[in-house]
């Protein structure tokens, strides 16, 4: 095995990473722990590895894209983990939005096998990720950023340098926030305009793109106008995860952050109302339920 990159986890993000990183003709490994999300990527190109320690030897620098901090550490242990003599030299990418105390421990161990870590989790989701439409928020050393920058924009549109490690997670906290907040209210704006009478596709097209709009709004609101959750950029378990990282961060330094709180309130009623598995643009249906708002088959 002789790739440019190897990748460990390839869920939602990870896979589309994969898939954006072969189509730019980077050579890529992979691994999952189910090995079914690696089988999908065979076709494209992806050298499959039998365990995360096997991406290590063979790849020239390793992106870490995780679901909880149990699999960082597992990921990062000398337990079939990346932590081998063959590590010394390399550069560990750690993509996912994780605690940062978790994220430093997760270095330390790195670091104790003669390499070094990035902290560089990503802004974006799925939808975004096939069009190459993420920004990395790149933190730790500056010159560790610089070796690995034509790697992130093999699958980025932006590749910024924010700070010493872990001020790459404090960024993405606060885009979190915004892009929670544009979610729902975004879905708020579609169901009282549709309880005004309002065409939801008019709606989308008129106001996308707009000095009212948001990114958000210009990409979610297309699924909120079709009624369609089920082309899914990042079902309810990554908000609702990142939820608890946020709140724990603005206790951490005392700063209150009302908005993002009552925004958040539409996840959990959406998930109360059984759309965990859909595309988080579905705060939508759970604000037309609150609404009483039924929708006509015209717009189905």
């Amino acid at each position: 095995m002789n790739a440019q990159v190897g990748i460990v986890g390839l869920g939602i993000l990870g896979s589309a990473i994969a898939e954006v990183l072969l189509a730019n003709r980077f050579r890529v490994a992979g691994y999952d722990i189910e090995d079914s999300k690696a089988q999908s990527l065979d076709a494209r190109g992806l050298v499959r590895a039998a365990s995360t320690r096997a991406l290590v030897s063979g790849a020239e620098a390793i992106l870490t894209c995780l679901p909880t901090a149990e699999s960082l550490k597992a990921a990062t242990s000398d337990d079939l983990g990346l932590i081998s003599p063959d590590l010394a030299g390399k550069i560990v990418i750690e993509a996912s939005t994780l605690p940062i105390p978790e994220k430093e421990a997760a270095r330390a161990r790195v670091e104790s096998a003669g390499a070094d870590m990035l902290d560089c989790p990503l802004s974006g989701n799925r939808i975004m990720a096939l069009k190459g439409e993420l920004t990395a928020f790149a933190s730790g050393r500056e010159e560790t950023f610089k070796r690995v920058e034509p790697l992130l924009r093999g699958f980025c549109r932006e590749a910024h340098f924010v700070g010493p490690f872990g001020d790459g997670m404090k960024m993405k906290i606060c885009g979190n926030i915004l892009n929670l907040v544009h979610n729902s209210v975004a879905a708020e704006v579609m169901v009282l305009g549709m309880k005004s009478g309002l065409d939801p596709k008019t709606i989308h097209k008129v106001i996308g793109g707009s000095g009212s709009s948001s990114r958000m709004f210009d990409l979610r609101g297309g699924l909120m106008a079709e009624n369609d959750y089920m082309r899914e950029g990042m079902n309810f378990s990554i908000p609702l995860k990142d939820a608890r990282i946020i709140s724990q961060q603005a206790a951490d330094v005392l700063c209150p952050i009302p908005i993002y709180q009552a925004a958040l309130q539409p996840y959990y009623a959406a998930v109360a109302q059984g759309h965990f598995d859909e595309d988080a643009s579905a705060v939508c249906a759970a604000l037309e339920l609150a609404a009483n708002c039924v929708r006509e088959k015209k717009w189905k």
